[in-house]
């Protein structure tokens, strides 16, 4: 009885993906593959990086997106002067001089971290334990954020003027590193008949907060073979630097993946399939997600700048 019911969880999700996906269609026209991606790291309670230059649309549909899951949304534009307790909250002392703590915007379902690489490191550390642990710490008081959470952030990669680069455990945290690109002839030209009018679009809320819980609950139980855990440590184990050096790693990396990359290939891999209708994960799924998990957890080295290789070819030859 209980395998009928995870069965029927799941053709559920198909359907709600679905219909999410027409809804979220309305406002953002093209980024299919964005699209998806996010709500697979959504669904895999995964956070996304979103790289892209101005005006793609990048604050629009995680806007878009909160609207169609039912979900609080707070946008925090990082800027050089923002400080922790801007985002998390600070107490105060209150008419009866005892101290009270004052919640954050980080207290919210969806967070934007718009233009994240601007602000200072002493800030962008306070994601660091939200982002893992669902949590924040003030005065020694562990404070428990709202279920789901979910951050969202937003990097132009043109402009680094006044910019400070995400530390390598900041962007370890990020399941996806999604780059957004421009959009088609034949896209841009429906952006404009869109959004050069005075129409107005209405977003459907499509699922709610225990609908989101359950779903990442059913897709952490789908069962991996043995295989594809092998093929996930094989992958993520091809990244890192050896002593030989005829691995493809130690050729063009000088840094590889950790075990967190393991875990979101993993997770990432079941939720692909699960939308695909698929009960249990396979390595074409693990492929799938390969790219945005990997891009920002190697680091290349001159070599392979040298001779034009960027991270997605080094990716693609690890796979092949």
């Amino acid at each position: 009885m209980e395998e009928k019911t995870e069965v029927q969880e799941l053709n559920n999700l198909i359907d709600k993906c679905n219909l999410l996906k027409k809804e979220i269609a309305k406002v953002i026209i093209g980024q299919e593959d964005i699209i998806n991606n996010v709500l697979i790291s959504m669904f895999s309670s995964g956070h996304c990086l979103l790289v892209g230059v101005p005006g793609l649309a990048k604050t629009l549909l995680v806007n878009t997106i909160a609207k169609a899951l039912g979900l609080t949304y707070n946008r925090i534009q990082f800027t050089p002067d923002l400080m922790p307790s801007d985002i998390v909250g600070n107490e105060i002392l209150d008419s009866n001089r005892e101290f009270k703590f004052i919640k954050g915007p980080l207290f919210s379902n969806i967070i934007l971290a718009d233009e994240i690489n601007r602000t200072s490191p002493k800030t962008q550390s306070a994601l660091l334990e939200s982002m893992q642990e669902h949590s924040v710490t003030v005065s020694g008081k562990t404070y428990k954020l709202n279920e789901p959470f979910f951050v969202l952030a937003t990097q132009n990669p043109i402009e680094q003027e006044g910019t400070y680069p995400l530390p390598e455990a900041q962007l370890d945290r990020f399941m996806f590193m999604l780059w957004l690109d421009y959009p088609s002839f034949d896209e841009e030209v429906e952006i404009l008949k869109s959004t050069t009018t005075n129409k107005s679009v209405e977003i459907n809320k499509i699922l709610s907060i225990e609908e989101i819980i359950s779903l990442q609950n059913l897709i952490k139980k789908l069962p991996v073979s043995d295989n594809v855990y092998q093929y996930v440590v094989s992958l993520v184990e091809k990244t890192r630097v050896t002593k030989n050096p005829e691995d493809l790693a130690t050729k063009y990396l000088s840094w590889g993946a950790g075990p967190r990359a393991s875990q979101y290939l993993i997770m990432g891999a079941k939720c692909s399939a699960a939308l695909k209708g698929k009960y249990s994960p396979d390595i074409e799924d693990v492929n799938s997600v390969a790219i945005p998990v990997l891009r920002h957890r190697i680091v290349l080295n001159y070599a392979s700048q040298a001779e034009g290789y960027s991270t997605e070819d080094i990716i693609k030859k690890l796979i092949q």
